[in-house]
């Protein structure tokens, strides 16, 4: 599961609490434009984004042009500029690079379909958001983009909860901690934005 795939690559770079605390504490401070602190976010926060670009690009096919490292750092300054917003916490912080990441790499995409004219786009697999494995688990990225987007306005709170779970590889308590409601409205919410999205990337929409 890609979920847990993610949330394997940070396992294994755990945090302390003390640490976790003074990232909270320079988010603030990022969240209030204060500029030094962007630049020592962004050491302590490379490792695990990398990890989370990395996640990304196992899932894609071959002949793309962007790399991780190019993603990490594109994510980084959208993230960190005057307009990008408050973070609750780290975990949330991470969350909203994952949107951050998403949006990137499907952008890329759309530029790349329109600059050749033809042939699909950027495919990821899927193989722990679609299931059962029914249909074939490799999706377009802009359709996954897409498909996501409609969730969101739709539910906004189950298109957090699949950027959280599904793209951040957050768990069930600390999406639940982000968003301020109990681990089984997660769970309930998760359930619905999965049939949702099934529905959506297997053709099976009316809409």
């Amino acid at each position: 599961m890609v979920a847990e795939c993610s949330a394997r690559s940070r396992g294994g770079r755990a945090m302390t609490d003390s640490s976790s605390e003074e990232i909270t504490e320079i988010l603030a401070k990022v969240g209030r434009g204060e500029k030094a602190a962007a630049a020592t976010l962004l050491p302590m926060v490379y490792d695990e984004l990398r990890a989370l670009a990395g996640s990304y690009f196992e899932r894609k096919s071959p002949g793309h042009t962007l790399q991780p490292t190019a993603l990490v750092h594109e994510a980084f300054l959208k993230l960190v500029q005057p307009a990008g917003g408050e973070w609750k916490s780290r975990a949330h912080f991470f969350a909203v690079a994952a949107k951050a990441m998403r949006q990137i790499l499907a952008d890329h995409a759309r530029r790349k379909k329109a600059a050749k004219r033809a042939g699909g786009g950027q495919r990821v697999t899927l193989s722990g958001l679609l299931t059962p494995p029914t249909i074939e688990q490799q999706i377009d990225l802009i359709a996954l983009d897409e498909a996501l987007e409609k969730l969101a306005r739709l539910s906004p709170r189950q298109g957090q909860i699949v950027e959280m779970r599904f793209l951040a590889g957050l768990d069930e308590r600390e999406v639940a901690h982000v968003l301020n409601v109990t681990p089984r409205t997660i769970q309930r919410e998760w359930r619905m934005a999965k049939a949702f999205l099934r529905r959506e990337l297997s053709g099976d929409s009316q809409s």
